[in-house]
């Protein structure tokens, strides 16, 4: 099983919305095939690795052992039911990570090898394959994106300059891998203010990969046109009061921002089939995730510069949490888990 999930992390970054799932074939101890999903709308792990084995080992496909660390499904989506190929290969028994939380799947996949014959174990390294897929299951179970919150702060506790002028925090290699993170993800946001002062492109310019929904929250709808948000480059969504429109690549959605918005914000963005999201700023911003907590994980630069005085950064409270520190040039990055595997 662990052979699967290592095979599954291959995926990452392309295969959302659908989670990220390896398969292997054993026969008598030996594998025989293996493969993962590897991109969005094509086969499927359990599709790839049959496959594999047929390569070399076709006459023993029907006598082995299937691994996975999803439950097979059992739908037609993009591609036909996995459940329906492991039922006419023959396949005696099947063990699985993590039953499927998306309600087209959720236990009918299972369900149908049952009632084949099929013998079906579960519960194989279950928090290893949650923790592998927490963006899928954050997505089903609690009807929202992922939530990713970042930000670089200096020694002394600022994010920014009171004058609000560009000020480079972090060092050259925790900018790029924050264009890795951004690469992995489907949306990115931002508040008004940091739109505004810092004109970000909010691409992965510095890396090599999908551009991410960009996402800003402008109520009065007051940004200037003129910002790289509204260059009709990438993918944008501006949550604003005062309509909901399309205007080329770049979407308008009204909320009512007299009740708080969070919730509307991240229940539209589960409409759109968006499982996860980096929130890079500002403060104001981050900080009302933090305080209605909307996260499932933080990631905080410190570098070792100060401002004395300037815009305070985020704090999150009671870190009972799950922490890893990480070196990063000369920068310290904390790594905040909230996510309950």
């Amino acid at each position: 099983m662990q052979r699967c999930i290592d095979l599954a992390k291959s995926g990452f970054g392309n295969v959302a919305p659908n989670p990220m799932v390896g398969a292997v074939l054993v026969h008598d101890g030996k594998i025989i095939g293996e493969g993962y999903h590897y991109e969005f709308g094509k086969a499927h792990a359990e599709v790839n690795a049959i496959n594999d084995a047929e390569k070399n080992y076709p006459e023993l496909i029907s006598s082995a052992e299937l691994y996975v660390n999803l439950e097979p499904c059992s739908h037609y989506g993009k591609t036909p039911p996995c459940a329906d190929l492991i039922i006419s290969k023959g396949i005696k028994k099947v063990f699985i990570s993590n039953q499927d939380p998306n309600p087209m799947v959720s236990g009918r996949g299972i369900g149908k090898l049952n009632a084949a014959g099929i013998e079906v174990v579960t519960d194989i390294l279950p928090e290893v394959g949650r923790k592998l897929n927490r963006r899928f299951f954050t997505f089903h179970e609690k009807k929202r994106p992922f939530i990713i919150l970042k930000w670089a702060q200096t020694a002394d506790g600022f994010i920014a300059p009171v004058s609000k002028e560009k000020f480079q925090i972090s060092g050259a290699q925790s900018q790029e891998l924050v264009h890795k993170w951004r690469s992995e993800e489907q949306s990115i946001l931002v508040g008004k203010e940091t739109a505004l002062y810092d004109n970000p492109q909010l691409n992965v310019r510095l890396w090599e990969g999908k551009d991410p929904i960009r996402i800003v929250i402008d109520s009065k709808l007051l940004l200037p046109e003129s910002l790289n948000l509204f260059n009709h480059e990438i993918e944008t969504i501006i949550f604003n009061s005062i309509k909901t429109e399309e205007q080329k690549n770049i979407s308008f959605v009204k909320l009512n921002f007299k009740t708080p918005i969070l919730n509307q914000l991240l229940s539209h963005l589960y409409s759109k089939n968006i499982q996860s999201i980096i929130i890079e700023g500002g403060t104001t911003t981050l900080q009302k995730f933090i305080d209605e907590n909307l996260w499932d994980e933080a990631r905080i630069f410190t570098a070792p510069k100060k401002l004395i005085y300037g815009i305070k950064a985020p704090v999150i409270l009671f870190e009972n949490f799950n922490t890893e520190i990480i070196s990063v040039g000369g920068d310290e990055l904390k790594i905040i888990n909230n996510f309950l595997e």
